[in-house]
């Protein structure tokens, strides 16, 4: 087979044009985004302000020392229907980065034929003639990228890809702290249901020492109504307690993936988890590289500048190569004759002229998401310097609350003691009693719900950190498309 002077002339052109192809629209550039060397809030209470081990804030919970709970996070995250969601879009976006890179190749397609065909005996020469034909061909064409619209569209469905994983590693940070904070909460409720349960024991006895104190006429019945009084009302506190405990633990079974499940490991009551004498935070640069939801903003914006790129390439005449290659013939045996072969070579070219200001209109529509692109990334990194500021003074000035705590239920412990004693052998009145039981199981509570702030904030703290992901993580990513990206 020989291939004419005038057929390699053509593509010859066409091969010099596509070298000279450029790729239009602007190269993305990551934003720099200052940061403070510190953060503002002042460092105390166990917390250094030093970079943390990617791998200790990859499993932060493992410092709570709660196996239970380690347990209950793997299960999340095995299981948890939100992070199954965001791997099914993760691989839709791996998906369609695929066909983006497919766009930019030749199609190719094969067929083969046999049809028969019969003259009308009207026409012509008055005689019906009946033809057979048969076909074997391959069919390529080839749409050339001159002005890079195909490669920045792979640019943007790459960007939207790594967007994705970003979006499973954001998941995964909230998703691991909601199951501390349920956790926790569950721990706390069955603290603050034990407390009462002890409060009423202790009411109980008053009551009934009420009750002596007035069947001995030493006091009147105003005594035994009052004891009765505050026995019933912190009993009326219990409903409520276990009513919070059941919806805690249904949030739970939720997070963990888990259908009508009543978390039968919790039944076995434990303390809430305690806090590490010492925590290392991090500085806010390695917060910003850390956090999935500024890495995913950051991704979003490079998909939208190169999709600024697509849309400008669409403004520029797109040539297109098609040709075929074949057997064609009359007959089945004379199908693989050499003079069977055919080809038929092409090019086309085509431009809009007028389409009254449509493309430029679309070029400004990706320029206005571009910048709406960049509002969100650098929101995400201000939100993020903010969440970890908040998360700061709370955990810090939650730690000085419990410690005060501490102090004042050791004191009403003594103040009910001394009381209760003083009653029972008439120094002190009735109202004295009830005034230090109340205080008591006021500041009991204060002690049990804030000791499980404290853990929550931390659990929060780490979230703002961006902990909960791990950079192992990131073999999975798939490659970025590096053409036109400076």
């Amino acid at each position: 087979m020989t291939t004419s002077p005038y057929s390699v002339g053509i593509f010859g052109s066409i091969f010099l044009v596509f070298l000279s192809g450029c790729v239009v629209g602007p190269d993305y550039r990551a934003p720099v985004m200052e940061t403070p060397p510190a953060w503002h809030s002042e460092i105390s209470g166990g917390l250094k302000n030093s970079e943390s081990e990617s791998a200790q804030l990859a499993q932060w919970w493992q410092i709570l020392g709660d196996p239970l709970l380690s347990h209950l996070i793997e299960e999340a995250a095995e299981n948890n229907l939100d992070l199954k969601l965001a791997g099914a879009r993760l691989r839709e976006s791996r998906a369609r980065r695929g066909a983006s890179e497919a766009d930019r190749m030749p199609t190719v397609k094969a067929g083969v034929g046999a049809g028969r065909s019969r003259t009308s005996e009207e026409t012509g020469a008055g005689v019906s003639r009946t033809t057979d034909t048969y076909s074997a061909q391959l069919d390529a064409s080839w749409e050339l990228d001159l002005f890079g619209g195909r490669r920045r569209a792979l640019e943007a469905t790459s960007a939207t890809a790594e967007a994705s994983l970003e979006n499973i590693r954001d998941v995964q940070v909230s998703l691991l702290a909601e199951v501390v904070l349920a956790y926790i909460g569950i721990r706390s409720y069955q603290a603050q249901i034990d407390s009462t349960a002890a409060t009423i024991a202790s009411l109980a006895e008053t009551e009934q020492i009420a009750g002596w104190r007035f069947q001995a006429g030493l006091v009147n019945q105003l005594d035994v109504e009052q004891a009765r009084l505050n026995l019933e009302q912190t009993r009326a506190q219990l409903p409520a307690l276990i009513s919070n405990l059941e919806q805690s633990k249904n949030n739970l079974a939720l997070l963990l993936g888990r259908s009508g499940d009543t978390l039968k490991e919790l039944q076995i009551k434990t303390p809430i988890p305690v806090v590490p004498a010492e925590v290392a935070i991090g500085v806010p640069a390695e917060t910003l590289r850390q956090r999935p939801d500024i890495r995913r903003a950051e991704r979003q914006l490079a998909a939208a500048t190169a999709q600024v790129g697509e849309a400008e390439a669409a403004r520029y005449p797109d040539l297109t190569l098609s040709g075929t290659l074949g057997l064609q013939a009359v007959s089945l045996g004379n199908l693989l004759n050499s003079g069977a072969f055919m080809y038929s070579l092409a090019a086309n070219t085509a431009a809009t002229i007028f389409d009254g200001g449509r493309l430029k209109q679309k070029v400004e529509i990706q320029n206005a998401l571009q910048e709406q692109a960049l509002i969100s990334y650098q929101s995400a990194v201000q939100g993020a310097l903010r969440d970890v500021e908040n998360g700061l003074v709370a955990y810090t000035e939650e730690l000085n609350r419990k410690s005060r705590l501490k102090d004042a239920v050791k004191s009403a412990q003594n103040a009910e003691g001394l009381a209760r004693s003083q009653y029972a052998s008439g120094l002190v009145d009735f109202i004295t009693v009830l005034d230090t039981q109340r205080s008591l199981l006021s500041l009991q509570d204060q002690l049990i719900v804030s000791d499980a702030a404290v853990t929550s904030n931390l659990a929060r703290l780490y979230k703002a950190l961006g902990g909960g992901w791990s950079h192992t993580a990131e073999r999975t990513a798939p490659p970025s498309a590096s053409a036109g990206v400076k």
